[in-house]
């Protein structure tokens, strides 16, 4: 003999675990989503590449010019 009656209790946890699920996903759907949005508005993957936040000399274009300055001096010192 199954005993098929469900307390009040399980009905307001199936409800709170309801709700906390729907929020987990939307907290996951709005992270996905914002990451969708930002790579797509990349114009160029290279941009992608230098959005970590931490300087990278050997692809800022600056830093690649003012190397082959610094190298071109020293042949010429030589």
């Amino acid at each position: 003999m199954v005993i098929k009656v469900e307390h009040e209790l399980h009905t307001r946890r199936r409800g709170r675990n309801l709700g906390v699920g729907l929020l987990l996903v939307g907290m996951v759907g709005i992270v996905f989503g914002l990451t969708v949005v930002k790579v797509l508005g990349l114009s160029d993957i290279r941009q992608f590449e230098t959005f970590d936040h931490v300087a990278r000399p050997a692809i800022e274009p600056a830093s690649i010019e003012a190397a082959d300055q610094l190298r071109a001096t020293e042949e010429v010192g030589q």
